[in-house]
């Protein structure tokens, strides 16, 4: 990978390849989940430490089967065992539930797949269409590695036949390793049936190997994760460019513009629509709520009918209620916003509780740091905010005020009445500009 990071923490729409391979094992109702792990053992486990995990170090790289011996004694004999690999992020519960169903008694199931250019794989050899064994590439006949199809890797046993097939595996083979490929002909040999199960296609099974096939991993994740929105009825001006790096949660007429992130949980409530080039993080839309162009939200939340830009900015803990209006150049910040309030221009708010029907006006800013703690703003209803405006926090604007363009406020403006606070205009003559 070329990458300090070890393989299975590399980053597949905003999470960690392994982080995929755990969810399908959990969607499937697997009760134990064990990684081995090797290369970079400790990071790994960090990254998943909150994740009701059991972990097995293989000190030494021996090969396929010697890693999955290392599961094995903390494996009680009546568990059905499913071997997937940390690299392999795209498969399916549905695929894997098929494997299962096929593993009864005295059954071992197999996830093969057709591929065009099978190089690399080990070949699945059938007779009378039952599978006999797989054959590794190195290992392959001339005739063996024109079969397509091949092995994946992936299978399911009872936990008992599988240690005493691995207790008998041999590393006398090309790599001078211990292929697990070898349990399936001492499977045939024990006389239990070996079932293929073909994947549905070639995606599913994808190894991560490097940052070519990374990057065609993502692409084919997202295109899984738009068509299940669009089968939702969300609406997208292009497929293709738009990520997806959480879970999404859409109501009806949503719409999508092109070059938009969504990442974490977000939820797009009915007849929301995303302009171009926004990434929304952790975040709730309200319904009918309109982000224009080039945002960036935050763990925020708006109510109905907001609309949100250009290039505005909500950062967490913003709050809008309903029919707020958040201008271009604006960046709001752990405030809360009242119904039908306006902040259109050039505006900071930070740590401000707004009321209803309140006008902002631009190049104001809440003064809400005094270099140690914050500070709260309170606007009352109906209040005029003037171009220009510094408020001083902690102070408090009353219901129906009108602060007068240019003042800085520090202390408390009455209800209803005009509050100033600038500097008597003066000109002088006689001056000169430095030269």
């Amino acid at each position: 990978m070329h990458s300090a990071l070890p393989k299975v923490l590399q980053p597949l729409a905003g999470r960690p390849l392994l982080a995929h391979v755990i969810d399908y094992s959990n969607a499937l109702g697997a009760e134990d989940i064990c990684v081995v792990y090797g290369h970079g053992g400790d990071e790994v486990q960090a990254a998943f430490a909150d994740v009701p995990l059991r972990w097995a170090l293989q000190a030494e790289q021996r090969g396929t089967g010697h890693a999955v011996q290392q599961a094995m004694p903390e494996t009680p004999d009546d568990n059905i065992v499913i071997v997937v690999y940390g690299d392999v992020p795209l498969l399916t519960p549905g695929t894997l539930q098929s494997l299962l169903d096929g593993c009864g008694d005295g059954e071992v199931g197999l996830l093969t797949v057709d591929l065009d250019h099978p190089f690399g794989y080990g070949r699945i050899i059938r007779e009378s269409g039952s599978i006999q064994r797989s054959v590794e590439e190195r290992d392959a006949t001339g005739d063996q590695k024109k079969i397509q199809e091949v092995n994946t890797g992936v299978m399911c046993c009872s936990a008992r036949q599988l240690k005493h097939w691995l207790g008998q595996l041999s590393n006398d083979n090309a790599q001078g390793e211990y292929y697990l490929t070898d349990v399936i002909g001492m499977a045939v040999a024990d006389g239990d049936v070996v079932n293929g199960v073909k994947a549905k296609d070639q995606v599913e099974i994808m190894g991560i190997n490097d940052k070519k096939q990374l990057a065609d991993a993502e692409r084919a994740l997202q295109r899984r994760l738009v068509d299940q929105l669009m089968e939702q009825g969300v609406a997208f001006a292009d497929p293709s460019r738009v990520d997806i790096r959480g879970d999404v949660t859409c109501g009806t007429d949503v719409f999508i513009d092109v070059n938009v992130v969504l990442e974490g949980t977000v939820t797009l409530e009915n007849n929301v629509r995303i302009g171009m080039n926004n990434l929304v993080r952790n975040s709730q839309l309200g319904e009918g709520t309109v982000i224009r162009a080039n945002c960036h939200i935050e763990e925020a939340s708006t109510g109905k009918n907001c609309i949100v830009g250009p290039f505005a900015r909500l950062r967490p803990a913003t709050e809008l209620a309903d029919d707020v209006r958040v201008g271009n150049f604006v960046e709001i910040k752990k405030s809360q916003i009242a119904d039908g309030s306006k902040v259109n221009h050039l505006t900071y708010i930070g740590d401000a509780d707004v009321g209803k029907g309140v006008n902002v006006g631009a190049g104001t800013i809440t003064c809400n740091y005094d270099g140690a703690n914050k500070h709260v703003t309170k606007i009352g209803d109906g209040a005029f905010i003037g171009s220009g405006v510094q408020l001083v926090a902690p102070v408090e604007v009353g219901a129906g005020a009108t602060i007068g363009a240019g003042s800085t406020i520090s202390k408390s403006a009455p209800e209803g009445k005009l509050t100033l606070a600038r500097v008597r205009q003066t000109t002088v003559d006689g001056w000169k500009a430095p030269k």
